[in-house]
């Protein structure tokens, strides 16, 4: 919930659209996928902050003209959602245009920064609106620039899963950061095909464990909770990861993961410790770079031991080696009832999604890179998500040195305990942005 007092840091909203430079041709249609289908109630919200040096002489005619050429390369995006006869969405290319928002902030941004509990406040620095209840006036990309008291922005990125993972998202956005920087209008785009429609070869038997049905939410593509959400993200520092890994001898992810599961286990011993968890990653052999797909590899693990009694060195083990990837099986479920069923795939179980490797610093305004940027995820099932990203680079002045960004986001009433088993872990400093 967003209270008046929190309100009142961000103001001034005005709104607008932004779309292709060009018609994108008559009765053009954009099929969505299994995967896009099974991700239809997640979204993005991803926000960049740059420093005033970074924005300086950069207009809003200048980022509006470079955003036309943008969206000519990945017109789909600025289309609406419609339904087949048998109900499966898909998306008409029309040319309606993405929502551009602007918006004011008297704070400066290492006064924003530096806020307690700065990471539930991101929700007003990016859309949080969804997809419904009416699909055709319905923006499936929302932007939002927010300028600050010291001369810098937020640039806020709200994209509608079904679009594609955050891989394809920032990708996606970080191309539009090369079209502001070389703006050659005739330029050729970069390969943005779309992702074929396939329908998959099978019939899932049962459901798999990463993914959870839901009753039906009809046009208006909210995930049902049973309780609140809340979110908190820290930083890992190289020194706590050389840390950790000495403590846990495993791959990076796997390690962290152990921990978090640990202490999210120990605070769960009421009946609803997770036994079954989650774990999305990039899958290098369908992501190309340009492609909007939703191409995650997910597993599951399963374990029959008590996780808060076990050796995290034991349960890192358990990631690497007995995830079960069950990517085909969700395909093959979505498309049993051709495409029309609402799913959950976050928080299905406790999910842990590994974004390391996206280029998360990669979108730059006139040469430099942001000083912070994050990734959240909204509609998230009750059992929670963790999510793993790069850390700020060294000299970004924000606890940087390239290391670990987490963000997790949990029932109402665990974020509390779990930061105390994270501070027993060595994972969660006093000193570390919460």
């Amino acid at each position: 919930m967003v209270f008046s007092k929190e309100e009142s840091l961000v103001y001034g909203f005005k709104l607008s659209s932004v779309g292709p430079g060009k018609v994108s041709g008559t009765d053009v249609v954009h099929e969505l996928s299994s995967m896009d289908l099974a991700m239809k109630l997640h979204y993005l919200r991803g926000v960049y902050f740059f420093d005033s040096q970074a924005v300086q002489g950069l207009t809003i005619h200048h980022i509006k003209e470079t955003m036309f050429t943008w969206f000519n390369e990945y017109y789909h995006t600025c289309g609406r959602f419609r339904r087949s006869d048998g109900g499966r969405p898909y998306i008409k290319c029309n040319d309606c245009g993405a929502r551009f928002i602007e918006a004011q902030c008297d704070r400066t941004i290492d006064e924003w920064l530096g806020m307690k509990d700065w990471s539930s406040l991101q929700n007003l620095l990016v859309s949080q609106q969804v997809i419904g209840p009416e699909l055709s006036f319905s923006p499936p990309v929302l932007l939002q620039i927010t300028y600050f008291k010291c001369g810098g922005l937020a640039f806020g990125l709200s994209w509608a899963h079904v679009l594609g993972d955050a891989f394809s998202a920032i990708d996606f956005i970080n191309r539009w950061g090369q079209i502001m920087a070389l703006y050659q209008p005739n330029a050729p785009p970069p390969n943005t095909e779309l992702e074929n429609f396939e329908n998959s070869p099978g019939i899932a038997k049962e459901l798999p464990l990463s993914l959870k049905r839901v009753d039906p939410v009809g046009d208006h593509w909210i995930t049902p909770n049973n309780s609140k959400m809340e979110l908190f993200s820290f930083t890992i520092t190289p020194s706590q990861i050389t840390h950790f890994q000495m403590k846990v001898m495993g791959p990076i992810f796997e390690s962290l993961c152990a921990i978090i599961w640990k202490s999210i286990a120990t605070i769960r011993q009421d009946g609803s410790e997770p036994k079954t968890v989650s774990i999305c990653k990039n899958d290098h052999k369908k992501h190309k770079s340009g492609k909007l797909s939703n191409s995650l590899t997910i597993s599951t693990v399963k374990t029959d031991i008590s996780v808060p009694d076990a050796d995290p060195n034991k349960l890192a083990k358990f990631l690497v080696d007995q995830a079960i990837d069950e990517t085909t099986q969700i395909k093959e479920a979505v498309e049993k009832d051709q495409g029309v069923s609402d799913f959950v795939v976050y928080g299905a179980n406790l999910t842990f999604v590994d974004f390391q490797e996206a280029d998360l610093y990669g979108l730059e305004f006139q040469g430099h890179k942001p000083i912070f940027a994050s990734y959240t995820i909204q509609g998230v099932g009750d059992k929670g998500v963790v999510l793993v990203l790069p850390g700020p680079p060294i000299g970004s002045g924000k606890n940087g040195g390239d290391g670990i960004l987490v963000t997790v986001i949990l029932p109402e009433g665990e974020i509390l305990e779990l930061k105390s088993e994270l501070r027993k872990n060595d994972l969660l400093l006093e000193n570390t942005i919460e």
